[in-house]
């Protein structure tokens, strides 16, 4: 009875230590390809930490207790979903938000624009008759609020958003002065 209550511990830890290595995997991965290399190293370094120790626990026991490679496996395929996840959130990097309207461009370009992002339109022609595209570049994690302004504005409009590599300069929106701990770094 305790051998298998220490199995099963152990299986756990292995899950729990796999979704935590596989998490920072993802993150580590999208950092290289956004060149933040000092996210990508400090990340990594922390990431192969976890799985040497790891492999090495499963290694050892898997001879004998093969339902570890069931908890390694598990731990693998949540780890990959925590991660996707984990870096949503965080949001690194900027998109390029491309929105087509028909109808209602002058209100959403006044609305962005007051509130402090860079909006760019150029005049097109589409399926129905003239439209405007209205070119923004922005964090990622500004997209949902932007998408927010223009589907309350246009619940129609059309868009779409793609990575942006290398962007010389973007507009944010104005912040609130920083306050707590925040306030605390910035005067020093």
């Amino acid at each position: 009875m305790d051998s298998t209550i220490g199995l099963i511990l152990i299986g756990i830890a292995i899950f729990f230590a796999r979704i935590v290595d596989v998490s920072l995997g993802t993150v580590r991965i999208i950092s290289i390809v956004q060149g933040r290399t000092w996210i990508a190293f400090f990340v990594g370094f922390f990431e192969i930490i976890i799985w040497i120790t790891v492999i090495s626990t499963v290694v050892h026991f898997i001879k004998d207790r093969p339902v570890l490679g069931i908890f390694y496996a598990l731990g693998f395929a949540t780890g990959s979903l925590v991660g996707i996840k984990i870096e949503k959130r965080i949001a690194f990097g900027h998109i390029i938000l491309r929105v087509i309207s028909r109808k209602n461009y002058k209100k959403m370009t006044e609305v962005l624009r007051n509130a402090g992002y860079a909006v760019t339109t150029f005049q097109g022609e589409g399926l129905h008759g003239p439209v405007v595209e209205l070119c923004i570049v922005c964090r990622r994690r500004d997209q949902r609020d932007i998408l927010n302004v223009i589907l309350d504005i246009e619940p129609d409009a059309f868009y779409m958003a793609e990575q942006a590599g290398l962007v010389s300069k973007i507009y944010r929106p104005v912040q609130q002065p920083a306050t707590g701990w925040r306030a605390l770094l910035k005067k020093k």
